[in-house]
């Protein structure tokens, strides 16, 4: 009974201490500047986004691509299909620009089971960058974009990448999805960066020419269910580290449904699962409901009293860190916060019934394996 007792109190003690240290070392990111890494020239960098039909913000955020700063770069946008009507948006912007380097590049090669990386092989074999950064169509960049990713970019780097921070949702679904994405998902990546553990997020993947090349190009990244889990075992296979910019890049998030959120939290889960299956056992312990379990379980209806004060210590936090970073903080992102947790245990339960996903109307089944779905 004793061993019990010290199991459970140390339990609660260290998913406390790691919750409020998670959320100070983000904070942490931005309080302090940091340093950044000063780079020898100025490198000719490539800018590859695919693009797979339009949703609200694309056009903002397609838009944001034609107002770098980094003086030596490239844009390739990359279409599966010429009839995507983001093609036709495209184009128009770079007839609005006509001093950038801009073109857009069609069709697919099938490289691997992953559309993404299918879409995105000719634009990588097209392109002449000595860096390639990769960003999702619903990303924002900002006008320092490359040079911020140039910046992280230390000795022993393989690979820089970024979480996406969710801004301007307009309900509680979106709330929801900021939820998962900011002081949930977000704060363990960057926390887990700022002690030299960084791993790939999916939404920018800039890479030196020379290291992707090594791993064996973009078909490479498509031997696990994404191409992000794919990039860190690439990197680290090769000695390298995966790095992070110091403050994340943002997503506005606009209009969500339940649904949509739960269906792509699963499948980030199960690609969590797939890829790093050690990890993701441990999942199940994250969100402060198992140590609010543990409480009970240690004082009886007391333990109930005390989680109170312990809720309110563990949302504090990570209140404090939204405020810091600037990321959403309203009332309903706070309640959005507690549903957030709620669905934790359901998602990690979920997860193991099903290994593949579906992406964008195609099954991803296993590593290498795709096939539409017929509607």
């Amino acid at each position: 009974m004793t061993l019990l007792f010290a199991l459970l109190a140390g339990f609660v003690l260290l998913a406390l201490s790691l919750h409020l240290a998670s959320a100070a070392l983000t904070a942490w990111r931005y309080l302090v500047p940091g340093h950044e890494t000063e780079i020898a020239g100025t490198p000719f960098i490539t800018l590859l986004r695919p693009v797979c039909g339009l949703d609200a913000h694309d056009e903002e955020t397609l838009a944001s691509s034609f107002k770098l700063t980094w003086p030596a770069h490239e844009l390739i946008f990359c279409a599966a299909r010429a009839d995507d009507p983001a093609v036709a948006l495209l184009e128009r912007l770079i007839a609005e620009h006509p001093g950038c380097n801009a073109r857009v590049l069609t069709g697919e090669e099938m490289i691997s089971g992953n559309p993404k990386l299918n879409n995105l092989e000719k634009g990588w074999r097209a392109s002449r960058g000595e860096f390639i950064a990769m960003a999702d169509s619903n990303l924002l960049l900002p006008p320092d974009y490359l040079e911020r990713l140039l910046g992280a970019w230390s000795p022993g780097t393989g690979l820089v990448t970024s979480p996406p921070i969710g801004t301007r949702a307009v309900d509680l679904a979106g709330s929801l999805e900021c939820a998962f994405l900011n002081s949930f998902q977000a704060r363990w990546q960057l926390a887990a960066d700022s002690l030299g553990s960084g791993f790939a997020q999916g939404k920018t993947l800039f890479w030196r020419r020379d290291v992707l090349e090594r791993a064996g190009g973009l078909a490479a990244l498509g031997r696990d269910l994404a191409e992000d889990v794919a990039s860190t075992k690439a990197v680290h296979a090769q000695g390298l580290k995966v790095r992070l910019v110091r403050q994340a890049f943002t997503q506005p998030i606009g209009p969500r449904k339940t649904r949509a959120v739960w269906d792509r939290q699963l499948r980030w889960a199960r690609v969590r699962r797939d890829g790093f299956p050690g990890l993701f056992v441990l999942e199940i312990l994250l969100g402060p409901w198992p140590p609010v379990l543990a409480l009970i379980g240690l004082f009886g209806l007391w333990g109930a009293a005390v989680a109170l004060p312990f809720l309110a210590l563990w949302y504090g936090a990570e209140i404090a860190l939204c405020r810091v970073a600037q990321w959403p903080c309203a009332a309903r992102d706070i309640a959005a916060m507690g549903l957030r947790d709620l669905m934790l245990a359901p998602l990690w339960v979920t997860t193991w019934f099903k290994r593949g996903f579906e992406w964008r109307g195609t099954a991803m089944d296993a590593p290498g394996i795709a096939h539409e779905v017929k509607a």
